[in-house]
């Protein structure tokens, strides 16, 4: 999910709908509002925060459900895809039977309960065996 939000300058409002890497650029996708934009311009861009926050909180869910999901069916559980976004969570897994209604349910409840356990995100970087040392499952058919 790209960023959303504002691009503003001496003489032009450009409104950011989505953002995508080229590369090691970032392009911007919106419509300019107001004004006129011309190369060399000094640009501010305002990053619509809150929108950022509920995407990254999803994102974060749908690691600790991976996990949650392996350790109450299984290490035969594998996630097949996902979808994320502000609004919503969907995680798509591959289990060996039809989940029943209540199944699910106690799934949904598990990932909003991580959902809103607001936990600190840490980064550490380490080589895969280091990782596996630490509990690292890899879910996702990475080698």
């Amino acid at each position: 999910m790209g960023d959303k939000g504002e691009l503003k300058g001496a003489n032009f409002s450009f409104a950011v709908e989505d953002t995508r890497k080229y590369g090691k650029a970032i392009g911007h996708i919106g419509k300019l509002a107001a004004g006129s934009l011309k190369v060399g311009d000094a640009v501010q861009a305002d990053v619509d925060e809150a929108r950022r926050a509920r995407i990254r909180l999803n994102h974060s869910a749908t690691h600790r459900c991976a996990l949650r999901c392996a350790r109450f069916w299984g290490t035969h559980v594998s996630q097949k895809g996902s979808l994320l976004n502000d609004k919503v969570l969907r995680f798509d897994f591959s289990h060996n039977e039809a989940m029943e209604p209540e199944e699910i349910r106690a799934v949904e409840d598990l990932v909003n309960v991580q959902i809103r356990r607001n936990l600190p995100i840490e980064t550490n970087i380490m080589d895969l065996e280091a990782a596996k040392a630490k509990g690292a499952m890899a879910l996702f058919g990475e080698k």
